[in-house]
C-alpha cells in the first residue's frame, strides 16, 4: 500500500487557537493593561456634508480630567497628508488631512478628539466641544453623484465621477447585431459593513527616550500598517512597532490606518504618555469602512440555443467620501474576472466609481461578490427569457476538461479548475429532476419553491504581476522564517495577520509537512513587526497560498539542511536519509528504518558543536524565504439553494443549501470547513436582512444601531451541506489554492437565483437587495416599484 502523499497537511486536528479563544484566555487590545494610560473620544459631525465654522474646545478643556483636546489643525501640524493617486488612467488623485479642517464628508466624520483620564471623562467632555456648521447639500446616491451639477463632495476634484474605465475585447457590436436576441439585466446590490465583533482600538505607546512608538491595534497587515504609519508621523520605520494581538474578527476593515488610530498615535507622542482608544458599535456602524454599493447592467448576444456570444457590462459603484484605497480597484477586479467559468470571447467593460456623503468604501470579505450574481443571473435570465433550462443554458456556456488551460478574454488564465464538475455534484445532491417534480406540485398548490445555482470561480492570492498590470502600488509576495531550536523544538513566522481564521492550526501543518514533524513541535508567530519578516499580511483569500506556500517552501529548505547534517553524520548519501516525525530514518535493504538520530539531536550538533558540521554549512538552524505566487490563482465552487416564501408575509425561508467546493490542497480541513460555513453564512446574511441604508435627501445614516442593521442569526441560516473536491493546483507549493471567500460570492447568487426561480410564475424578479418581506411582499403582489425598506 503506498504511502500518503501528505502526512501533516491535510490532517483532521482540532484548532489550537480554541483553547484559548473558547475559555476566555484569548488576549485582544481591551485585554491589554497600561498603567497611567489616557482615554480617546472623538467628536463627530452629525451631518453629512457641512463646511466647518468654528470649533471651541474651551469648555471640553475646563472639565475634570480632560488632558487635551485636538482638532484638525492641531494634527495636521504633526502628519502628512493622505494622498491616493496611483498611476491608473481615468482616475482622480485624492488627498486628504488626518482629521477635516475646512468641512465633513459624512455623518460621523471625526472632526475633534478629547483625551482624558477615563472613557467616560472623555465622552462627557465631547459633548461640551462647540462646532459650528454650515450644512451643505448632499450627495447621497449614485445617480446623485452623477448629476452635471450635483454638489462636489471632494472639491478639489472637478465632479464627483473619481473613476472612469473600460475595455473591449472582441467584436461585441458584430455579435449583438447577428445575435438571436440581446437579453438585459440589472442587478442592484446595496451597501453593508463589515461588522466583526471586535470594533476597531488601538493603543499608542510613546518612549520618549527611546524615540520610539508602540503600536497595539489588531490589523490583517502589520507590517504595510507600519509602512503606512510610520511614514504619515514622519517617523523612521525603526522608530514603530506595531503588535496585532488577537483580533475578533476584520474581513477587510482592519487593513487601513485609520484617521482615528492616526490621531491616537499623535497624542501618545505630543502628551508622552500612552493613549488608548475603542470604537463602540454606533460608531462602528457610522464610521468604519463599508462595502458592496454596486448597481451592474448586462447585455448579453444569445443564440436560439442559448449560447452566449458577447457581453457587455456596465457597472457603477458609491466608493463613499473619501479614498483609503485606489478608487478603481474593486470594481475593476469585479470586471475583470466577471466571465467566470464560461466561454465569453466577445467582451467589454464601462466601470464608473463615483464619490458620495457616506463612509469611505474598503475592501470586505469577497470585493468581487457581485461578480457571481451577476454572471449567473444572467445566465438564469437567458433560459428565462428563451424558455429553457437554466442548467442546459449552463451546461453549453460552461468550461470543460478540454478547455484549459483557458485565457478569459481580459487575459487572466483559468487552470486546475473545475466548475463543471462541481456543478454536477452539487445537482446530483439535490436531486435536480427530483426537485423541478416537486416545485411543479408545490405551484399546482400555490406555493413559492425556488432553486438557484451558482457556480463560482474565486480569484485568489494576487500576486505582484497582478498589482502591477492594474496599475495598483504594492506586492503579492510573501515572506517566512523557519527556526529549529537547539531542543529541537520549531518556531516560525510568517508576514500575515490573524483575525480569527485558524491560522496558527493551519500553518503549522504546513510547516510540520515541509519540516517532516509533528505539528505539535511547531510554534507559529503572527502580528509582531519585530519578530515576523515584512510580508503583506491577509487579504485576498491568500493565507493558504501565499502564507502557507512560503512556509512549506521554507520549512523544506530547513529540511533538506537537517537531512544533509544527518547523512553526514551517519556517514551516508544524502538521498538515503529522511526526516520523518521528528526522527531520522535511514533506507537500508529497500526499506526505512530508525537511524537513532532525532531533530533534537541534530539540533544540539547544528548549535553546540558546529565543528562536528559538513565542510560549508553554518552552524545554526534558521532559514529565511521570501515566495512570489502566480499573478493569481484560483478555486471554484457550484452552490444550490432551495427557498420558499411566504405568500402572507414575503418572508424567505431557506429550505436547502449545498455547496461543492474544489479549493486544492487543503491544509487543515477544520479551518477550511469553518471558513466555508462562515463566508456561506456571511454571504446569506447579506442578502436576506444587511442593509446600510442612508436617507437619499440628507445623507443621515439610518442604520446606526444592530436594531436596524439586521443580521442573520443561526434560526435564519440553514444546515450547510458540503461536498469536497481537491484538484490541487500546478502553480503553487503543495497545490494550495485560496478559497476564504468563493462562499460569500456563491451564496447570494445561489440565494437571488432561488427567490427569482420562485417568483417566475409572477412575471417579476428580484434584482435588487435586501431580500426584506416588505420588497418581497411588492414583488408578490405587483408591485416592485415599491420602496425596499428593512
Amino acid at each position: 500500500m503506498s504511502e500518503p502523499e501528505f502526512r501533516s497537511i491535510g490532517r483532521h486536528e482540532p484548532r489550537r487557537e480554541d483553547a484559548r479563544l473558547l475559555t476566555g484566555r484569548g488576549r485582544y487590545v481591551d485585554d491589554i493593561v497600561v498603567p497611567g494610560a489616557l482615554h480617546a473620544c472623538f467628536v463627530r459631525s452629525p451631518h453629512a456634508h457641512a463646511r466647518l465654522v468654528a470649533i471651541d474646545t474651551a469648555a471640553a478643556l475646563a472639565m475634570p480630567g480632560v488632558v487635551a483636546v485636538y482638532t484638525g489643525r492641531d494634527i495636521a501640524a504633526h502628519t502628512t497628508r493622505h494622498r491616493m493617486a496611483p498611476p491608473i488612467e481615468g482616475l482622480q488623485p485624492m488627498e486628504s488631512d488626518t482629521l477635516p479642517i475646512d468641512k465633513v464628508r459624512f455623518q460621523g466624520d471625526p472632526v475633534a478628539c478629547v483625551i482624558a483620564t477615563d472613557r467616560y471623562l472623555a465622552e462627557d467632555a465631547a459633548e461640551h466641544v462647540d462646532v459650528e456648521y454650515e450644512v451643505l447639500p448632499a450627495v447621497a446616491t449614485m445617480a446623485q453623484a452623477l448629476e452635471a451639477h450635483a454638489p462636489r463632495v471632494d472639491d478639489a476634484l472637478p465632479s464627483n465621477l473619481l473613476s472612469h474605465q473600460h475595455a473591449s475585447w472582441g467584436d461585441v457590436d458584430g455579435a449583438m447585431a447577428r445575435a438571436h436576441r440581446v437579453i438585459e439585466s440589472s442587478f442592484s446590490m446595496h451597501r453593508q459593513t463589515h461588522l466583526p465583533i471586535e470594533t476597531r482600538g488601538c493603543i499608542a505607546s510613546w518612549d520618549a527616550g527611546r524615540e520610539h512608538l508602540l503600536f497595539q491595534v489588531g490589523t490583517q497587515v502589520p507590517h504595510p500598517y507600519r509602512t503606512t504609519l510610520a511614514g504619515r508621523l514622519r517617523l523612521s520605520e525603526s522608530q514603530v512597532t506595531v503588535a496585532s494581538p488577537d483580533v475578533g474578527g476584520g474581513f477587510g476593515q482592519k487593513i487601513a490606518v485609520y484617521r482615528e488610530e492616526l490621531t491616537v498615535a499623535v497624542a501618545s507622542i505630543l502628551l508622552q504618555r500612552p493613549v488608548r482608544w475603542r470604537e463602540d458599535r454606533m460608531e462602528n456602524l457610522l464610521a468604519s469602512s463599508q462595502a458592496r454599493e454596486d448597481f451592474c447592467h448586462t447585455r448579453v448576444a444569445v443564440d436560439a440555443q442559448g449560447r452566449i456570444l458577447a457581453l457587455d457590462l456596465q457597472i457603477v459603484e458609491d466608493f463613499g467620501a473619501y479614498s483609503f484605497y485606489p478608487g478603481n480597484y474593486l470594481a475593476r477586479v469585479v470586471a475583470m474576472i466577471i466571465t467566470g467559468p464560461y466561454r465569453i470571447a466577445d467582451y467589454r467593460y464601462d466601470v464608473k466609481v463615483v464619490l458620495s456623503n457616506k463612509v469611505g468604501n474598503g475592501p470586505m470579505r469577497a470585493p468581487m461578490a457581485i461578480t457571481s450574481w451577476v454572471m449567473e443571473g444572467t445566465v438564469d435570465n437567458v433560459a428565462r427569457e428563451l424558455g429553457l433550462d437554466p442548467v442546459a443554458v449552463r451546461r453549453i456556456n460552461m468550461l470543460e476538461g478540454r478547455d484549459y488551460p483557458y485565457t478569459m478574454a481580459t487575459g487572466e488564465v483559468l487552470a486546475d479548475i473545475t466548475p463543471r464538475e462541481t456543478m454536477e455534484a452539487a445537482l446530483a445532491a439535490i436531486d435536480y429532476p427530483a426537485f423541478r417534480q416537486r416545485q411543479a406540485e408545490a405551484r399546482e398548490r400555490g406555493e413559492y419553491l425556488g432553486l438557484g445555482l451558482c457556480t463560482v470561480v474565486e480569484s485568489t492570492t494576487y500576486g505582484s504581476k497582478f498589482y502591477k498590470a492594474a496599475g495598483i502600488p504594492g506586492s503579492g509576495h510573501e515572506a517566512a522564517w523557519v527556526r529549529i531550536e537547539p531542543s529541537g523544538v520549531v518556531n516560525a513566522s510568517v508576514g500575515l495577520g490573524a483575525t480569527g481564521q485558524g491560522y496558527e492550526t493551519a500553518l503549522s501543518q504546513a510547516v510540520a509537512e515541509g519540516l517532516g514533524v509533528p505539528s505539535s513541535c511547531v510554534k507559529i508567530h503572527l502580528g509582531h513587526t519585530d519578530v515576523a519578516p515584512y510580508g503583506m499580511g491577509s487579504r485576498g483569500a491568500r493565507g493558504g497560498t501565499a502564507g502557507g506556500g512560503t512556509l512549506y517552501l521554507c520549512a523544506l529548505d530547513a529540511r533538506r539542511a537537517v537531512q544533509t547534517i544527518a547523512a553526514h553524520r551517519l556517514g551516508l548519501p544524502l538521498d538515503a536519509v529522511r526526516l520523518r516525525d521528528g526522527v531520522v530514518q535511514q533506507h537500508v535493504e529497500g526499506e526505512w528504518r530508525e537511524a537513532g538520530l532525532t531533530l533534537a539531536d541534530i539540533a544540539r550538533l547544528a548549535y553546540l558543536d558546529p565543528l562536528a558540521l559538513p565542510p560549508g554549512l553554518a552552524p545554526g538552524l534558521e532559514f529565511h524565504k521570501t515566495y512570489e505566487p502566480p499573478p493569481m490563482t484560483y478555486s471554484n465552487s457550484s452552490h444550490a439553494c432551495i427557498v420558499r416564501i411566504d405568500a402572507a408575509t414575503g418572508a424567505v425561508q431557506i429550505e436547502r443549501y449545498v455547496a461543492a467546493e474544489d479549493c486544492g490542497t487543503v491544509l487543515s480541513p477544520v479551518v477550511v470547513q469553518g471558513q466555508q460555513h462562515g463566508a456561506i453564512a456571511m454571504g446569506l446574511s447579506g442578502t436576506l436582512m444587511e442593509h446600510m441604508d442612508y436617507d437619499p435627501d440628507t445623507g443621515q445614516n439610518l442604520s446606526g444601531s444592530l436594531a436596524d442593521y439586521l443580521v442573520a442569526t443561526a434560526h435564519e441560516i440553514p444546515r450547510i451541506e458540503l461536498i469536497p473536491m481537491h484538484t490541487p493546483s500546478r502553480a503553487t507549493p503543495a497545490g494550495i489554492k485560496g478559497m476564504a471567500e468563493g462562499g460569500v460570492m456563491g451564496s447570494i447568487g445561489a440565494l437571488m437565483n432561488a427567490v427569482n426561480d420562485a417568483l417566475a410564475p409572477l412575471g417579476v424578479q428580484a434584482t435588487r437587495q435586501p431580500l426584506a418581506p416588505a420588497y418581497m411582499r411588492s414583488l408578490l403582489r405587483g408591485n416592485p416599484t415599491m420602496e425596499n425598506k428593512q
